[in-house]
């Protein structure tokens, strides 16, 4: 799979330690070298301003996609590709995921998770067959690894579901992985196992 137009779910904060920023530009650099469209939520600020700066800097491509209650507050990057603003948060995903072949997912909160399990879920309900990734910088997402396989344990989610989720340290090893990527087949729900 040639990789063209990835979306990117992060911070609109910096985080605590540099390692997120520097981060988040070299995949801004990487995917401006690479010719991949970066696709993301069209902020200013924290990791979102840092990546699409970098890809803007290095000669890349960027598509943001902002609701306009977040435009309003003056937040939306003016100097990117493109800006597009939508009504809601829902449409905001929406569209980003129309506009992708491919999520990633680097250091975030609350809104980063929920957009990253919303994009995982919709894989696991056969909705898309793209390639979704965690970018692993500096062990951040170690523990949210440990418990998608705590799941499988405890028999809330099938093995090949968690094998959705691809990581890696760097964002060379998890292009590489995307790349390859295939999705698996979707079960049929109405036969479910009976316990």
């Amino acid at each position: 799979m040639k990789l063209k137009q990835i979306v990117v779910f992060c911070a609109s904060s910096q985080g605590h330690e540099k390692v997120y920023m520097e981060s988040a530009r070299m995949v801004g650099k990487v995917f401006a070298e690479k010719g991949i469209q970066l696709v993301y939520g069209g902020g200013r600020v924290g990791l979102m301003g840092g990546i699409a700066d970098s890809v803007m800097e290095n000669g890349g491509q960027v598509v943001g996609v902002i609701p306009k209650f977040l435009n309003s507050k003056e937040i939306g990057h003016t100097g990117i590709s493109q800006l597009i603003e939508v009504d809601t948060m829902h449409e905001r995903k929406a569209k980003m995921n129309n506009l992708c072949d491919a999520v990633i997912a680097l250091p975030g909160g609350f809104g980063t998770m929920e957009e990253l399990f919303e994009m995982l879920t919709w894989g696991q309900l056969g909705l898309h067959q793209k390639p979704v990734g965690l970018l692993n910088v500096d062990g951040f997402y170690d523990h949210l690894i440990q418990f998608i396989k705590h799941m499988v344990d405890a028999g809330f989610l099938k093995k090949e579901n968690q094998d959705m989720l691809l990581y890696a340290n760097n964002i060379h090893d998890l292009l590489d992985k995307m790349d390859a990527y295939i999705a698996p087949e979707v079960p049929k729900w109405l036969n479910l196992e009976r316990s």
